[in-house]
Order: C-alpha cells, then sequence, then structure tokens
C-alpha cells in the first residue's frame, strides 16, 4: 500500500471510536435515512478525513468539538480546501448535536435538497456570530 494507507488506518481507528456526538449523528444518517442518501463516515478525502460525506450531492458535515474553537484558522484552510474540491461544508457543534439533533438534521436536509442555496453551518466562527452566505 502506498502513501494514502496511514490515512486510511487512521480513518478505519476513528470510526471505531466516534465522539457521542458523531454517533447520536451516524444514527440518523446510515441507512439512507435522509432521503435516501447516501452517507460515509471518516471518509478519506485528499490530506484529510472529514467526518461525513455524502458523495452523491458533495456534502460534508463536520462535527466540532470544542478543541475546533482554537483551530479555526486550520479548520478554515481545510474548508477551503475541501470547497476548492466541489464540495460543500456544513459544521456543527457537538453540543449542537447532542442538544438539536433535529435542527441540524433539517439543515442536512435542507443542503442536500437546495443546490443553489445550501444554508450555512449554525457554528459560530470567531466572534461566536453565525456566518450567512445569500
Amino acid at each position: 500500500m502506498g502513501g494514502g494507507g496511514s490515512i486510511e488506518l487512521t480513518a478505519r481507528t476513528l470510526r471505531r471510536n466516534l465522539t457521542e456526538a458523531e454517533r447520536q449523528l451516524w444514527r440518523r444518517l446510515r441507512l439512507q435515512q435522509l432521503g435516501g442518501h447516501r452517507f460515509r463516515r471518516q471518509q478519506p478525502l485528499g490530506p484529510y478525513i472529514v467526518d461525513f460525506i455524502c458523495l452523491e450531492k458533495r456534502l460534508i458535515v463536520e462535527v466540532d468539538g470544542g478543541q475546533h474553537a482554537e483551530e479555526a484558522e486550520s479548520d478554515a484552510q481545510r474548508t477551503g480546501w475541501l470547497e476548492a474540491q466541489g464540495f460543500r461544508v456544513l459544521r456543527f457543534w457537538n453540543t449542537e448535536v447532542l442538544q438539536q439533533i433535529e435542527t441540524v438534521k433539517e439543515m442536512i436536509w435542507a443542503a442536500l435538497s437546495d443546490e443553489k442555496h445550501p444554508p450555512t453551518s449554525i457554528l459560530p466562527r470567531r466572534g461566536g456570530g453565525g456566518r450567512r452566505r445569500g
């Protein structure tokens, strides 16, 4: 196996060790529960491993813990790279997934359904305010 072997091994390890928020969301995404769309979890994509991806709709869903508040710059670079590859990225805090799972599901469903106006993530960035794309 080439250089991609270690990233696949890391992805397999991450699949076995999902956070509670990732487990909760996976229960709602797996088995094509959102309109028949197939999601994969902990999927290698270029130099990254994304939490959840629907390849058909080119949609990535990331679930971020508290450490991401300090990693805003690297998250922005990661998101930029993923968007440059033609993917849309939705980010949610762990607490949002755990406490507002129906809202999170609705936002994912909206992104899957609306090619022209995907919703922005409800995950606030620096300064605490949510950003909206128009």
